[in-house]
């Protein structure tokens, strides 16, 4: 797993080449559905490039032997922006609602001066990885001509939408960012920095969204020991 300095390397190196990627942002929840869901492990597979989203996959590589650094998913959408303005590549925001992609399509634009928004695609309700929609939004990528976009589809739907964009268009790159984009859209508020350092997020996510989260988050705690044991069983 890259560290954020050699992800921006690799990135900037493969927009330079015109070659694409497909980024995922690996934590606890991916961990636990990607025991249970093949097609996810199988998009998954086909990721160039994996990052460490979240403090327990940094612990349970460190019990393995193999210490990776923490590179959270919505804190790549910034600096990625910034690469594409600096290297002249247009990119596409892909996921939530159009109200929210709009908003962040703005921040964006402020942000990081010079940044093409080539394409805002969001899908509707119940939307499908592998359905009709989906080939719609990939030919709707495809004749935007981003080189990259950032996708807030949510776990495994981002993942599998870009192991197929990864097919169909390989000089594109895709980004995994979960809710990466409503945080800039502000449409979901994201846990204090403090509480980020002290590993307290998930304790944020949960209380601002119990019904959705509650279930998630405590099938994530009953798996930890069973990972936590397989890792260290792995070290040396």
């Amino acid at each position: 797993m890259p560290d954020r300095v050699r992800l921006l390397d690799d990135v900037r190196a493969r927009l330079r080449a015109g070659a694409g990627f497909a980024i995922a942002t690996l934590n606890l929840d991916h961990m636990v559905k990607l025991r249970r869901i093949p097609e996810f492990t199988d998009a998954y597979r086909r990721q160039d490039l994996v990052t460490a989203d979240g403090n327990p996959i940094v612990w349970l590589s460190w019990l393995a032997g193999r210490p990776v650094s923490l590179v959270p998913g919505s804190d790549l959408v910034e600096p990625l922006a910034a690469l594409a303005a600096e290297e002249g590549k247009p990119v596409a925001l892909i996921g939530s609602t159009p109200a929210a992609l709009e908003r962040a399509a703005r921040h964006l634009g402020a942000a990081h001066p010079g940044l093409r928004i080539a394409a805002c695609l969001a899908p509707g309700r119940g939307f499908d990885p592998a359905g009709a929609e989906a080939d719609a939004m990939i030919a709707a990528l495809g004749a935007s001509g981003a080189r990259m976009a950032f996708l807030a589809l949510g776990a495994p739907k981002q993942e599998m939408f870009a192991a197929r964009c990864r097919e169909a268009l390989p000089g594109v790159g895709l980004v995994s960012v979960g809710a990466g984009l409503d945080f800039l859209a502000r449409t979901q508020r994201r846990a204090p920095a403090w509480m980020r350092r002290a590993a307290l997020e998930w304790l944020w996510r949960v209380g601002t969204d119990p019904r959705r989260l509650a279930r998630r988050y405590a099938e994530c705690a009953l798996a930890l020991p069973g990972l936590a044991l397989g890792a260290a069983r792995t070290r040396g």
